[in-house]
């Protein structure tokens, strides 16, 4: 399940650090959306149904925490959008990454290694048909 740029987002928050409050979140995401309160909340329960985030009580409050591996959500957002807004049937050039503030040294071979293979599953669905 591929998240919405708002939920993508949520997820960047949780990535950095997690758990996190909807609260935490919000105030976070509240800069990049403009969102209020409840649109956060009502986001964060769709996130939850789709699977792409946990919720669990600390006390009273709900914390919530990313079910989406990083690497793997970011490869498969990066590629999709790279066929659908550039129309790059190619392999992506790692390159475009090694800057991010979102993935660090350790992650970047692991992202090289998921584009490639999304690319040649990709050029295997493109054969059969």
């Amino acid at each position: 399940m591929q998240p919405t740029a708002p939920e993508l987002e949520i997820l960047k928050q949780l990535w950095h650090s997690q758990p996190k409050t909807a609260r935490e979140l919000h105030d976070e995401v509240e800069k990049i959306l403009g969102w209020s309160y409840s649109s956060t909340r009502k986001t964060l329960e769709r996130m939850g149904d789709k699977g792409l985030v946990a919720m669990e009580f600390s006390g009273n409050k709900k914390i919530y925490f990313a079910k989406v591996d990083k690497v793997k959500t970011l490869a498969a957002f990066a590629q999709d959008f790279a066929k659908r807004v550039f129309e790059i049937d190619g392999p992506l050039p790692i390159a475009m990454f090694t800057d991010s503030r979102l993935i660090d040294d350790s992650e970047i071979a692991d992202l090289e290694k998921l584009l490639h293979d999304l690319e040649q599953d990709s050029s295997k669905e493109q054969q059969g048909k």
